[in-house]
């Protein structure tokens, strides 16, 4: 078996795992990363922005929303069912992230927010070009400046056990490409895997929710049940849910964002359940859906809202930027030649409702329902706001179908504020630390969606705070 020795030890090299390394080094440690893929940067290769509150970039266009009223606001929204002292780290550390990644050369075009009411507390990456701005070149400039500090990275070599002797942390067992085994003594070991989402069983068992119910998931590691093993405590663990438009991509702007404005929405059973407006909110819709028979519902529009939110975007997103927009009825016809039944095109509401499997005469009660409110201009139901009340009579009718979808899972085990794990007793493992999406319970059962860059910005931040104590514990400072 070959051996290595180092002080700190990283299990992935995800975002969590990349923000730990560099920390740790810069804290003087020898870090060894293991990462069981042939790429770094996990998620933050795909991800778009990262959260703080009090960064330079809020102080320069004046936004006064302070690290005070961002810790209110959170354990307000998750009742005060989490660690406190956990949610006041990640939200204290989080302005020091942004200078940290600015200082290595990472730009910002943020701060933003992601719906109207919600707080500005996404930094966006800068755009190259055309592009669209994502943190893909944040795992860069890290990575970058692992090697700098002398981060040693294995590649395609899994982490399949941590070690444990005389009750502290000794270090890892994994295994290269080829099969054979490494031991990394180490005195530190951080598990940053990003979450169970690869694990479908453990989805069902954990968070109750039938894992084919869900689209646009995220694996994750084996980080939790490696934790367990060597005595980690458990936490509430959830899905990072969304909803999605099933079949829809982003690249038919036009026709996505008219399925994302706030028309009808009903279920199978042909009855309205939601405030078309939550469609803001993607972790309040995906909640909201998963309470539905087969947790699904349709959107509906007729051919003059169709007209009307081919030029609007009525306040809400309308498609991901840098891309060129077609006519409606252009990217109709391409998107159903690629897929057809994506779209339910009707020339009536019966034979809409047929083709979507909805309870026929229900429907058409909730249409005259629905057609009275906004006669009306008061929706009776849900208070809709009077601005989205748009009637639905004339053909052709529009129907697209929306579903849960999860960003990932998020918790598993259980950290203090410091990041060191704990027992179900609340004692601490001597050498154990977790990061990222592994011990991220700090949401409750919903995702703060009115601060977004949440999870991203709670992964760096976890990562960093656990790279700076792990390293002054394998130094004995």
């Amino acid at each position: 078996m070959k051996q290595v020795d180092t002080d700190v030890v990283v299990i992935a090299a995800g975002t969590a795992g990349l923000a730990a390394a560099v920390s740790a080094a810069e804290f003087g440690a020898n870090v060894s990363v293991f990462e069981k893929t042939n790429h770094i940067g996990g998620t933050s290769n795909i991800a778009r922005a990262i959260f703080a509150v009090e960064s330079r970039l809020q102080k320069q266009k004046n936004f006064t929303f302070s690290k005070d009223e961002a810790f209110k606001l959170h354990m307000e929204h998750a009742h005060w069912q989490v660690d406190a002292r956990l949610v006041r780290a990640h939200i204290e550390k989080s302005a020091d992230t942004i200078a940290w990644l600015e200082n290595m050369g990472v730009k910002f075009d943020g701060p933003s927010a992601y719906y109207p009411g919600s707080f500005f507390t996404e930094h966006t990456i800068a755009r190259e070009g055309d592009a669209p701005g994502n943190t893909s070149a944040v795992p860069k400039v890290l990575t970058q400046k692992a090697e700098e500090l002398g981060v040693t990275f294995f590649l395609k070599t899994p982490v399949n056990r941590i070690l444990k002797e005389n009750g502290r942390i000794s270090g890892i067992i994994a295994r290269d490409e080829i099969g054979n085994e490494i031991r990394a003594n180490a005195k530190a070991v951080i598990v940053a895997t990003g979450g169970f989402g690869s694990n479908p069983e453990w989805v069902r068992k954990y968070t109750g929710i039938d894992p084919d119910l869900i689209q646009m998931k995220m694996p994750g590691g084996e980080g939790v049940m490696m934790a367990w093993e060597v005595g980690a405590g458990k936490t509430l663990m959830t899905l990072h849910i969304n909803d999605q438009i099933e079949g829809i991509p982003r690249n038919s702007p036009v026709i996505w964002g008219s399925f994302r404005q706030p028309n009808l929405m009903v279920n199978l059973l042909g009855e309205r359940f939601v405030n078309e407006e939550l469609l803001t909110n993607a972790t309040f819709m995906g909640n909201a859906l998963l309470r539905q028979k087969k947790a699904c519902g349709f959107m509906i529009y007729d051919e003059g809202t169709r007209a009307y939110s081919s030029q609007t975007t009525a306040g809400l997103p309308m498609g991901p930027p840098g891309t060129k927009a077609m006519t409606f009825d252009e990217e109709l016809a391409q998107l159903l030649e690629k897929s057809p039944g994506v779209i339910i095109v009707a020339g009536s509401l019966e034979e809409l409702a047929n083709k979507a499997s909805i309870n026929t005469g229900i429907l058409r009660q909730t249409v005259d329902e629905y057609n009275q409110c906004c006669a009306a201009g008061y929706d009776d139901l849900f208070n809709k706001n009077r601005r989205y009340l748009k009637k639905i009579k004339t053909p052709k009718f529009y129907a697209a179908k929306y579903v849960p979808g999860a960003f990932g899972t998020l918790g598993g085990i259980k950290i203090n504020y410091r990041t060191e794990v704990l027992t179900d007793d609340f004692e601490m493992i001597p050498g154990l630390y977790a990061a990222g999406s592994d011990a991220n319970s700090i949401y409750g059962d919903s995702y703060t969606m009115m601060m977004p860059g949440n999870t991203m910005g709670f992964a760096y931040n976890s990562g960093r705070i656990a790279g700076e104590n792990a390293a002054k514990y394998a130094r004995g400072n």
